[in-house]
Formats: structure tokens, C-alpha cells, sequence
């Protein structure tokens, strides 16, 4: 349980390689995570050095193509802002997974309710898988940012990854170079009912 305490969002990394097998023993604690129906519907694809810099410049010309759309709403403009932000962050970490799941499809896709439902359960599934990794990699001494960004570009990734399925989000991978304070929760109180 320690690894649920002393998790922490990073931001800031080291220039330290993350090894293979590092990724690997990330991977093995994700898939152990518990999915709807046993679907497992999960893929994980890890980039380090060059093909991560094709990655991120891949994300940087979508978010490009999306701040040039004329007429953008204002908040979409602020939201635009964090995913720049949150591009100079993965540029500095050594390692990204960009996690799929292999049974979605493009959120901007019309899809029958039934899909809509299986495709709920599917993202549940993943967010147990990503919790699942970034708990192990704080056990074993790394840092992780997990993002949902990557919507912003979400085509230009999709062709860049080249898998079917959806691109549900990505995770920065590295060694913190800061040790920031837990964030702020909401009162216990309010968070749990008990109805006896």
C-alpha cells in the first residue's frame, strides 16, 4: 500500500535511461489488473529515444493543426495550453507507453449504444491496467505522468502508432527529478456514504 501513498504525478525527470526490463515489470503488474469479461483489452507499446522524439512531434504538428482551426472555443483554447504543457513534459521524460485498446474505436466515431457500453467497460479495464503501472513504477523507484492529452492529436498518433483500436492515453516514464507534495483531496465526508 506504500506505492499508493507515495505516488505523485511527475513533471519533472532525469536524464536516466528506463530499461526494458523496467518497462517489462511495469507491463506485468498492468496486465494482472482486473478487466469486464476477461477481454484484456490492452495493448502497450513503449518508446524511448528516437521513436519517442517521432512520437512527440507527431502530437506536436496534430496539436499544431488543431490551434490553427479558425473559430476555437475559448475554453478548448485554455485546454489546447495544458497539452503543450503537458508535450514539454513528455519530451523530457526518457520513456512513454502509449496504451491501446485494442477493442475501441475513435472517440469522434458514432457507435451503437451496445458498443458504447462494451466500450465503457473496455476503458474501465484500461484505467485498472494504468493504475495498476504506475503503482509498480513508483515501487520500483520511477516517476509517471499519466495523460490523456494525446486527444488533442488523437489522428495523427492513431496513423503514427498504427494499431487498430483506440488510443486511450499515454503514461511518461522516468526517474522524478522533484518530489512534489501530495495534492489536495476532498473531505472524507463527502466522498463516503454509509446507508445502512
Amino acid at each position: 500500500m506504500d506505492s499508493i501513498v507515495e505516488r505523485r504525478s511527475i513533471r519533472k525527470y532525469k536524464d536516466t535511461e528506463v530499461s526494458k526490463n523496467q518497462i517489462r515489470e511495469i507491463v506485468e503488474a498492468a496486465v494482472k489488473a482486473p478487466s469486464a469479461k476477461n477481454r484484456q483489452p490492452w495493448k502497450f507499446i513503449a518508446y524511448s529515444g528516437e521513436t519517442k522524439n517521432e512520437f512527440l512531434n507527431t502530437m506536436e504538428a496534430g496539436l499544431n493543426k488543431v490551434s490553427g482551426a479558425p473559430q476555437l472555443p475559448p475554453d478548448f483554447k485554455r485546454l489546447l495550453s495544458d497539452a503543450y504543457n503537458t508535450l514539454k513534459i513528455m519530451r523530457q521524460a526518457p520513456a512513454l507507453i502509449a496504451v491501446v485498446n485494442t477493442n475501441g474505436r475513435s472517440p469522434f466515431e458514432n457507435i451503437t449504444t451496445d458498443r458504447r457500453i462494451t466500450e465503457i467497460c473496455d476503458t474501465l479495464s484500461i484505467g485498472a491496467a494504468v493504475e495498476n503501472m504506475i503503482l509498480k513504477a513508483t515501487e520500483i523507484g520511477l516517476g509517471t505522468l499519466w495523460i490523456a492529452n494525446t486527444f488533442y492529436a488523437y489522428e495523427e498518433l492513431s496513423d503514427f502508432i498504427g494499431e487498430d483500436g483506440q488510443l486511450a492515453c499515454a503514461v511518461a516514464l522516468g526517474y522524478a527529478d522533484e518530489t512534489p507534495d501530495p495534492r489536495p483531496r476532498k473531505p472524507f465526508e463527502d466522498i463516503l456514504e454509509f446507508r445502512d
